[in-house]
């Protein structure tokens, strides 16, 4: 377990589930949109060049709708481009994975080994990091990080 400060992240969203009708296809959607649309040149006061995928505003558990935030952590929020959102991680208790491997295939082996742990989820944020050299060099590396109750 560690503790990960706030951190707030503006970038686009959407809703979806982990049925296999949605989240294999929302995800990867709204990946394609986030390039397409150049908006990682748009979020103002980027504070590091990592992107951040969060997954937040749960219904329940893992079996449930969620918000899937794509985006860049910032400094400040003074203003917000035109179809972005902005969410505030607070301050909590993680348990840190890492997906390393071919991609996506690590990070779906280790989500899965995330849903059949008995980690004591909050199912509040838990977030991805994809940092510079996960473009760069292989084998990919993805840092997950799963709210856990203290």
């Amino acid at each position: 377990m560690i503790e990960k400060p706030p951190m707030t992240v503006v970038g686009i969203e959407c809703r979806t589930s982990n049925s296999a009708d949605a989240a294999p296809l929302d995800i990867p959607r709204l990946w394609s949109q986030f390039y397409q649309e150049n908006r990682i040149e748009q979020i103002p006061h980027k504070s590091s060049d990592e992107i951040i995928a969060l997954y937040c505003d749960y219904e329940g558990d893992y079996t449930k709708p969620y918000t899937f935030v794509l985006g860049c952590p910032v400094s400040q929020v003074e203003s917000i481009p035109q179809g972005m959102v902005v969410k505030t991680i607070p301050h909590a208790s993680y348990s840190p994975f890492r997906a390393v491997g071919e991609f996506p295939q690590s990070l779906i082996e280790t989500w899965g080994q995330i849903w059949q742990s008995d980690l004591k989820r909050t199912y509040t944020y838990d977030y991805e990091v994809y940092g510079r050299d996960f473009f760069l060099k292989e084998p990919k590396e993805v840092e997950l990080f799963i709210a856990i109750e203290n």
